[in-house]
């Protein structure tokens, strides 16, 4: 009676750590989803290839309405391996069904993947400590302005927000950076605070993780029509910038000469 919970990383099957790889090579049943983050290069023949292993795709409906029941029948005779897009619980949906694992008396384990925290860290020189809460901008039929507070809230700690785009990756739709900063800049036209302007600097991020990611950062008014290109998209809202963080900016993600003004 065990459940595994391993990460797959960002982009494609080579993500994978050896020691995820070993722990489907001993399990009984092989589950996973790709609803919670899209791997733009991810190949299952390959990944089938490399696992030895039969693997069974998991919905969202599956998860959150049935409770995972699939995966916990199949973790209550075997061992059980879920795997999960970048570090299994950076997105905080599969923490349920780890709970219920250990209420049924399923021994639950982790290994751990590159998760897209760490990866718009290593790739932007924006220091790791310096990022507040994460928030997800979604698409405008379900409109919030949540992600405008949370923007708020971190500028007044000096913190850096990591704004993910919405996805819903059944209906293949993936939010923009351009159409995230509409969002945000509509609820600024009501409210008017000064939290996301058209000269408040940004940083999009697209595909971290892949052979060719794209950074660009920018003020606002500049970043909203730049092209990103495919999909999985990030932004970030700096808040109080190092100088050392406005160098890494100019020199990985195109940032203009003007941010060296914005240090501290």
């Amino acid at each position: 009676m065990e459940l595994v919970f391993v990460g797959l990383g960002l982009n494609d099957e080579k993500g994978i750590t050896i020691k995820g790889l070993e722990e489907i090579n001993s399990a009984d049943h092989v589950f996973m989803e790709t609803y919670t983050s899209r791997m733009p290069d991810f190949n299952m023949g390959h990944f089938k290839s490399m696992c030895g292993k039969n693997v069974q795709m998991i919905n969202r409906q599956c998860l959150e309405e049935d409770s995972g029941k699939i995966i916990l029948t199949a973790a209550k005779s075997g061992k059980a391996v879920f795997l999960v897009p970048g570090d299994p619980f950076i997105a905080t949906t599969h923490i349920t069904l780890r709970v219920e694992a250990e209420k049924l008396g399923i021994k639950t384990r982790v290994v751990h993947g590159v998760s897209i925290m760490s990866a718009i860290v290593s790739l932007s020189g924006l220091h790791n400590y310096k990022f507040g809460k994460t928030v997800t901008v979604p698409f405008a039929d379900n409109f919030s302005e949540t992600p405008y507070n949370v923007v708020g809230q971190n500028k007044k700690l000096g913190l850096h927000t990591l704004c993910l785009m919405d996805l819903r990756e059944a209906e293949n739709r993936y939010l923009s950076i351009n159409e995230g900063i509409n969002v945000l800049l509509e609820v600024e036209k009501k409210k008017k605070m000064g939290i996301l302007t058209e000269r408040t600097p940004a940083l999009g991020i697209a595909r971290a993780g892949s052979d060719n990611p794209v950074l660009k950062a920018d003020f606002v008014n500049k970043l909203v029509s730049y092209d990103f290109g495919e999909p999985p998209f990030s932004l970030i809202i700096p808040g109080e910038l190092h100088f050392m963080e406005v160098d890494a900016l100019i020199a990985f993600a195109e940032a203009p000469k003007e941010f060296r003004g914005l240090s501290k």
